[in-house]
């Protein structure tokens, strides 16, 4: 069942989506913040979680990390492109571009949120990114024969900022201040709505024209982007079947909360307006995941 928590995330997340298409000049002053707000959440992610229980997690879990993160970042994507091309051609390559990019920041505060394993979401995060700038143009260039270069000094350079930057301040901030610390961690929920709302307000005020000008290919880039969703739901749940709860629902959201943010920006330069239309979709589905999840989640408590 949803908690009142879960609810309010998902009213504030798509009335922002909403009061972006519909208002996009006053929703486009937030246009700069998703790179900042993500660091934030990922910031507050951090702070409960300590840099030594993210070693333990790596130490436990070598094999089983190593393992899931081939089929994460080179199976799986393969799989449902190959899978679109044969029931829906036209999305497949859209369906290669969010499958295979890298699990997103936001995944740690999903997990905290839905009480997943976080450390093991976090590791994941860091993980995919540094191997996305070789695997995704590989599999781009296999799968579609076509060329696509990610810079590899500008995505570590993007990790560094993204990544390093908020772990280095939540251990800080730890240690230079247990009161404040203590406080964010208290208030986190309440920050990241706000975080939430910004970044769908700026990201879906420059789609504005695009939902009244063609509202069927927004149709279409929806339901493939919730087609991708319940794939990435399956596959998580069957990938992690027998392990605890919590690494079921850290298997399930490091498939499907990724960093779709980043294939707006460059999907928008390398190929058509189908594949940034539905990345920016995703959004939807992204949130909607924390429905089957929490449901799930009690389901295995009733057991």
């Amino acid at each position: 069942m949803l908690r009142l928590k879960d609810l309010i995330l998902l009213i504030v997340i798509y009335s922002s989506l909403l009061a972006g298409v519909l208002f996009p000049r006053a929703s486009s002053v937030f246009q700069p913040v998703p790179l900042y707000s993500m660091m934030s959440l990922l910031f507050l992610s951090f702070l409960p979680i300590r840099i030594k229980h993210i070693w333990q997690t790596i130490r436990h879990f070598s094999w089983s990390i190593f393992l899931f993160v081939i089929f994460r970042m080179l199976f799986l994507p393969t799989c449902i492109a190959l899978l679109f091309r044969l029931i829906w051609p036209a999305y497949s390559l859209s369906a290669l571009l969010l499958t295979g990019i890298s699990t997103g920041v936001v995944a740690p505060f999903i997990s905290n949120l839905l009480g997943g394993n976080s450390p093991l979401v976090l590791v994941i995060v860091v993980v995919t990114s540094l191997l996305v700038p070789f695997t995704l143009p590989l599999l781009v260039g296999l799968l579609f024969g076509q060329t696509m270069h990610i810079s590899l000094f500008s995505m570590m350079r993007l990790l560094s900022i993204v990544i390093f930057i908020p772990v280095v301040s939540a251990e800080v901030a730890r240690k230079v201040s247990q009161g404040l610390a203590g406080v964010l961690m208290r208030k986190q929920y309440n920050i990241a709505l706000v975080l939430f709302a910004m970044t769908n307000m700026g990201i879906f005020s420059k789609y504005s024209d695009f939902f009244y000008q063609k509202p069927m290919t927004i149709v279409a880039a929806l339901l493939a982007s919730f087609i991708l969703g319940a794939l990435y739901l399956m596959a998580g749940l069957f990938i992690s079947w027998g392990r605890t709860v919590e690494d079921q629902l850290a298997a399930v959201i490091s498939l499907g909360i990724m960093n779709n943010v980043l294939v707006i920006v460059f999907s928008s330069v390398f190929f058509t307006p189908i594949e940034p239309t539905v990345a920016a979709m995703y959004m939807i589905p992204f949130f909607a995941l924390i429905i089957p999840l929490r449901a799930y989640r009690g389901w295995k408590a009733g057991k």
